[in-house]
């Protein structure tokens, strides 16, 4: 067999896939059946921002940042749902799930301003989590906020989560931003070990019968990946931190994908969703079938082969308009 092992934020990974954040993690049950399927590390379901906030009485209308996420009745939401899902929990399950499983097991915290919450980061390295994922979104739509203090807000939490931590720290972003490649290029100066291309957001849809706001799909579709596989080839030649892709990764075939643009890893989620845990074995076979074919004897010989600073027609990652004679098509 060929060596699928990887190198991902200071980890060696027995393969490139990794469990992204989702439900699927919350248990230690699925955390056992994840490693016996083949998974090389998991990052648990996301704790948000709010939830830290209210379980240390931190209320949203006594918060310096109340206006990030004051929506009508959010607050006896995110009460209720911190009710349901303590979050001594969620430090139980680090510590149990590190007892039970030997892979990597990366915390997540989704936020959006360098508040109160930061201090938790440090309880959940004691809980002993291997790594911490920051999901940092902050949605441009503020029109008293340009992208400058748009962007500070990313570089304020990484810097206040390090300052606490020791573990490694690994940042998921965005395409959000102006200028994408400064600012990735920038975020990985900071120290950071990783950073994830991209998340994927709540999308609204509405109902025309209904009047009601509704969300759209909440699955990816394997079309999705390419906007990932772009970017992954643009930057993993310029950033000093690893790159995992997610977002569309549904087989073995787009995982090679991104790991020839330059992704030490892959995160997947909706494919695990639809096809059930046995996909990840699927898909590390796929992958070492292609690698015995193509006389590939370790992941190292074929990684970042095709990146934008390797491919030999390297501009086809930076074209954005379609040609005729490009496309093959009228």
């Amino acid at each position: 067999m060929a060596d699928l092992s990887t190198n991902y934020m200071g980890f060696k990974l027995r393969n490139p896939v990794i469990a992204a954040s989702s439900g699927l993690n919350k248990s230690v049950d699925n955390l056992i059946k994840l490693e016996e399927n083949g998974v090389a590390a998991v990052v648990l379901k996301s704790l948000f921002e709010e939830q830290i906030l209210h379980q240390v009485s931190k209320t949203m209308k006594h918060s310096e940042n109340h206006e990030v996420y004051a929506y009508p009745e959010a607050e006896d939401y995110i009460g209720h749902y911190t009710r349901e899902r303590d979050l001594g929990e969620y430090l139980q399950l680090i510590s149990d799930g590190k007892k039970s499983v030997s892979i990597p097991i990366i915390a997540s915290v989704n936020c959006v301003s360098p508040s109160e919450w930061i201090t938790f980061a440090r309880r959940i390295e004691d809980a002993g989590a291997d790594g911490l994922e920051l999901n940092i979104f902050v949605l441009p739509s503020d029109t008293k906020h340009d992208s400058l203090q748009n962007e500070q807000v990313y570089f304020d939490i990484v810097s206040e989560v390090m300052r606490l931590v020791s573990i490694p720290v690994a940042v998921k972003i965005s395409y959000y931003f102006s200028s994408l490649a400064k600012m990735a290029l920038k975020l990985s100066w900071t120290g950071i070990a990783g950073m994830v291309l991209f998340n994927r957001f709540f999308a609204p849809d509405i109902n025309i019968n209904t009047f009601n706001v509704t969300s759209s799909h909440v699955f990816s579709t394997p079309d999705e990946m390419y906007l990932t596989l772009r970017w992954v080839a643009m930057l993993s030649d310029r950033l000093h931190c690893d790159i995992a892709a997610t977002t569309g990764i549904h087989d073995g075939e787009a995982m090679i994908k991104q790991l020839l643009a330059g992704a030490k890893a892959v995160q997947v989620a909706s494919t695990l969703y639809k096809n059930g845990f046995g996909r990840i074995g699927e898909m590390t076979r796929f992958m070492d079938d292609w690698m015995t074919q193509h006389k590939f004897k370790t992941t190292n010989d074929f990684i970042g082969r095709l990146s934008l600073k390797s491919a030999e027609d390297a501009a086809a990652y930076e074209r954005v308009q379609f040609m005729k004679h490009f496309a093959g098509i009228e």
